[in-house]
């Protein structure tokens, strides 16, 4: 009843519903086109002014992209209904608007400046109850502009097979597991790391990354956000902590198919000024990571991925002493809608009340929605036990599924099982919820429809659905929805 009603709430949106039948309309492919696909789709944007815009003089580049999302959750923090609709997040419905406008200027053949400008604003719904006056009423939020690109890159460095980009940029390692989000308290809004990164191409398929990172909680650290609010009201980039950083991370990639991968990084986190100012916690750590991932096929139908890291160092003046592991087993069964099934085991160690050491594994800098857990849900979930965004104290068994029921759709869904490490009794922060002694977090179910018919456009539909299990002491479900839709010019 509970997921029906939110759907329900959901469907409300005369956004969410255009944007869903629009998307619909598109994508039903003709006769033909199961067969083939067009040479041009309707979304593309190829005009003379399109053109012109791209490149407006020799060496620049440009382009520009608007993601539109709506977004409807509910109890997300708290797993009780109480409590969820009185507060800000946890029972809402809003819009995320952001443009982005990028340039890339070719200094030499070798030596490119890039920047891109990003601006996000959101519309919050009135909710049928809200006792908080911003809430209760409809408001749009202009927020900020700022630079999340900004750097240069020198390729074939003094002569050598050596790329450096020095400033603002966004890196992924691996899959992501623990290096892709260097901004984790401002979402999805930007993902960037204030970095130098140097790739040595040792060998044809040896890759050499040595990455150092500063980053800060506070975003006019480097550059000043345009519209920048108030002190006590500024958006954050880190969980109130300022972040430096080390990682030398080797990539060799076989013609088989076959990967492996080699690691070390480093993490220092110490408070913010703004946390010290406004007392709010930030941690003092030092985390060493070592670990390595084995990933390819096996044959033609199975695949494999399975990664360990262990962690050592020092946080708030306790002994680090941490382990983590995320492997998957798949089975593509290689038919003309690309079924596929995987197998997912996920282990993030948590900290033994029994210990004078601390066992909470680290994520480092993947804390994002990894949507292997279950879409964006299980990001805010985790909230008052740690931070947002951030998951630990965890087993995790997966299953999941995946097509595509033609050329421009897939379709995935993942059903999980979630255990925590280690207990310990305590209240839920301010939600009037508890946890207990019991292991069990519960069941999380998520289905992803994606289309994408060409590079100008895509969308896609998330839902997450989680059912508390006896960790928490109140058990009220959790919901999260969204539909996303990107156009790139």
């Amino acid at each position: 009843m509970k997921a029906a009603k939110s759907i329900q709430i959901v469907a409300k949106s005369p956004f969410l519903l255009g944007v869903l039948l629009a998307a619909l309309a598109g994508a039903q492919p003709s006769q033909a086109e199961d067969t083939a696909q067009p040479s041009k789709h309707w979304h593309e944007v190829d005009s003379d002014f399109a053109k012109a815009f791209r490149n407006p003089m020799e060496g620049v580049t440009m382009g520009l992209d608007l993601r539109l999302r709506e977004v409807y959750t509910n109890n997300l923090f708290s797993m009780n209904e109480d409590w969820g609709g009185k507060d800000d997040y946890n029972a809402h419905h809003w819009q995320r608007i952001r443009a982005r406008w990028s340039l890339k200027w070719a200094m030499t053949e070798d030596v490119d400046f890039n920047t891109r400008l990003m601006w996000e604003f959101w519309n919050h719904c009135k909710p049928e109850e809200h006792p908080n006056a911003f809430f209760a009423e409809q408001n749009t939020d202009f927020d900020e502009a700022l630079f999340d690109i900004f750097n240069i890159q020198w390729r074939n460095a003094w002569d050598m097979p050596l790329t450096l980009t020095f400033g603002r940029q966004e890196i992924v390692l691996g899959t992501g597991w623990l290096v892709l989000d260097g901004t984790p308290a401002d979402g999805s809004r930007t993902i960037f790391f204030d970095a130098l990164r140097a790739q040595y191409q040792l060998l044809d398929s040896l890759n050499l990354d040595m990455i150092y990172i500063q980053q800060y909680d506070d975003e006019e650290e480097y550059l000043k956000p345009f519209n920048h609010h108030a002190v006590q009201n500024r958006r954050h980039f880190t969980q109130n902590t300022d972040e430096r950083g080390f990682i030398f991370y080797l990539t060799n990639k076989a013609d088989s198919g076959q990967q492996q991968e080699l690691y070390y990084m480093y993490k220092n986190e110490d408070g913010s000024e703004w946390a010290k100012a406004y007392s709010t916690p930030g941690l003092d750590a030092d985390v060493h990571t070592i670990g390595g991932r084995l990933a390819g096929p096996l044959n033609d139908h199975w695949s494999y991925s399975a990664e360990l890291a262990k962690q050592w160092g020092d946080r708030d003046g306790r002994t680090l002493q941490a382990l983590g592991a995320n492997t998957r087993l798949t089975y593509a069964f290689q038919d003309a809608k690309a079924n596929e099934l995987h197998v997912d085991y996920e282990y993030l160690s948590g900290d033994d009340p029994d210990s004078s050491a601390d066992e909470k594994f680290d994520t480092l800098w993947g804390d994002w929605p990894q949507y292997q857990r279950g879409g964006d849900l299980q990001s805010y979930i985790w909230t008052f036990e740690t931070a947002l965004g951030e998951v630990t104290n965890l087993h995790r068994v997966g299953i999941g599924h995946s097509f595509k029921p033609n050329a421009v759709w897939t379709v995935s869904s993942v059903y999980n099982l979630l255990w925590a490490d280690e207990t310990t009794p305590r209240p839920l922060g301010p939600t009037g919820n508890f946890l207990t002694n019991d292991n069990f977090r519960g069941q999380m179910l998520s289905g992803l429809a994606t289309y994408s018919c060409c590079k100008n456009f895509k969308t896609h539909f998330l839902i997450d659905y989680f059912i508390p299990g006896d960790y928490y002491q109140i058990t009220d479900d959790a919901f999260f929805a969204r539909i996303n839709v990107e156009w790139t010019f």
